[in-house]
């Protein structure tokens, strides 16, 4: 199963993401990913594609820049493998209007 989104670019026109130098977002075990998560749900429920499948790691990869922060992450894993937090101070989101 591959994510049609893996580019860089924000998808977004009115959302700045000012990414850390380290992610925020985790995966618990990399090996459950592979070995017991056939469907791989993170990769489609994203609004923003933050995680994509990688088929030459076999394994989940994370886009922590892309995160819009919406928080659905760990509802949406079935395994409960995804361990999300807010970025730190000064990083993540900025909203800008008009």
């Amino acid at each position: 199963m591959d994510n049609f989104i893996k580019i860089e670019d924000i998808p977004l026109d009115l959302v700045k993401i000012k990414a850390d130098g380290m992610s925020h977002i985790f995966i618990r075990n990399l090996r459950l990913c592979s070995e017991q998560c056939e469907k791989r749900p993170c990769t489609y429920y994203c609004p923003t594609g933050v995680f994509y499948w990688d088929d030459d790691a076999m394994k989940i990869q994370i886009t922590y820049s892309r995160c819009v922060e919406c928080g659905a992450c760990p509802y949406g894993c079935p395994h409960g493998n995804i361990d999300w937090r807010f970025p730190a101070g000064g990083y993540g989101v900025l909203y800008r209007y008009g």
